[in-house]
């Protein structure tokens, strides 16, 4: 991305994307239990509530009346149609990493089968995005968690720890070209996780053989363990990879995940946060529900001068139902160099 004179400046930027991760799959309700949603009920009142603090994405998983994360699609598609009639406008994004909560103690900690995760481009009634890793790698969100994070919780659980230290994202070539095909056949957009500058190289390859013809929406996670490292560092040399066209959240863990937002919402990026990502206020004395951190979200970034994003505007900048016919279109759109004639892709590289 080009960062140009006054790129700081607040009537230069886009209207502050927020995405709220407020069903933290990871955790059992007894973790938060003031703020975890269990019923159905409290499940869509939980993405009202978000909205109107100011979320105008949400990023969806579903939580059986056990507490347990669920694996039917039959819940997805419940609780897609009740946060659509509820709040209409709010963009809905199913997380593709469902029910990777153990399911006993001792446990692996693991995502459901490629074709159980391509299933999702069947839900009824569709999201707006489902989430998309790209190229397997280790997920340990423990790596740069603290003994202090997790205290109290049943992260801390010997067995549970182990579990969610040893996660791995399975994501390989054959699964990720196969399940973009298929969302982008539903006309959902693909919402890209990218852990590194190398799972960004991968799609932006996808994009030059023709495999994504759509806008570029993704999160740069930064939680370690196998992800890039929450610093400066990793986010600019990301950032001097990103397209022009891109919409780019930031997203990180625990203490690390307001300072990465407060980078992000002064660099004109967008944010994420919620209990899935950060259960603390920043002097951990108390836990901090998924609605007060988007209010200060949006406090923190009316200081800055930058308005939040209404969910008509979020759409928009989102491009929401955009697909594009070529190749061709899909590169310039999103501001990559085109492909050079004669060659199967060209350079990976921006337009100079």
């Amino acid at each position: 991305m080009n960062f140009l004179d006054g790129h700081l400046f607040p009537e230069n930027q886009q209207p502050l994307v927020i995405t709220a991760a407020p069903y933290g799959p990871e955790w059992i309700p007894s973790d938060f239990p003031e703020d975890i949603a269990v019923t159905m009920e409290e499940q869509v009142q939980k993405a009202v509530d978000c909205y109107n603090a100011g979320a105008t994405v949400l990023h969806l998983h579903v939580r059986e009346l056990d507490g347990k994360g669920s694996k039917r699609l039959s819940k997805f598609n419940e609780l897609i149609a009740g946060v659509r009639a509820a709040v209409p406008d709010m963009i809905i994004q199913v997380g593709g990493s469902i029910s990777f909560a153990p399911e006993t103690d001792g446990a692996a900690a693991k995502w459901l089968s490629d074709d159980t995760r391509h299933m999702l481009a069947e839900l009824t009634p569709k999201p707006d995005q489902v989430t998309v890793t790209v190229n397997t790698v280790q997920m340990n969100v423990t790596e740069h968690m603290t003994l202090d994070d997790i205290k109290g919780t049943s992260m801390a659980e010997p067995a549970n720890y182990q579990a969610y230290r040893e996660m791995i994202v399975p994501a390989g070539p054959g699964w990720a070209e196969e399940h973009v095909r298929r969302l982008s056949a539903a006309g959902i957009q693909s919402a890209f996780q990218f852990y590194n500058i190398n799972s960004f190289e991968t799609v932006e390859r996808m994009i030059r053989r023709g495999i994504y013809k759509g806008p570029l929406v993704m999160n740069w996670v930064a939680i370690s363990g196998g992800m890039d490292a929450p610093n400066i560092y990793s986010l600019a040399n990301f950032l001097r990879a990103a397209p022009d066209g891109c919409v780019l959240t930031v997203e990180s863990s625990m203490l690390n995940t307001l300072p990465i937002n407060m980078m992000g919402i002064a660099m004109g990026l967008h944010v994420r946060c919620g209990i899935e990502d950060n259960l603390w206020t920043q002097d951990r004395k108390a836990k901090m529900s998924t609605v007060k951190q988007i209010e200060q979200l949006v406090r923190i970034s009316r200081e800055f001068g930058r308005e939040i994003a209404t969910g008509k505007e979020a759409r928009k900048i989102c491009q929401i139902g955009v697909f594009y016919d070529t190749v061709e279109e899909t590169l310039a759109k999103n501001g990559f160099a085109p492909n050079a004639e004669g060659r199967q892709q060209g350079f990976l590289r921006k337009v100079a």
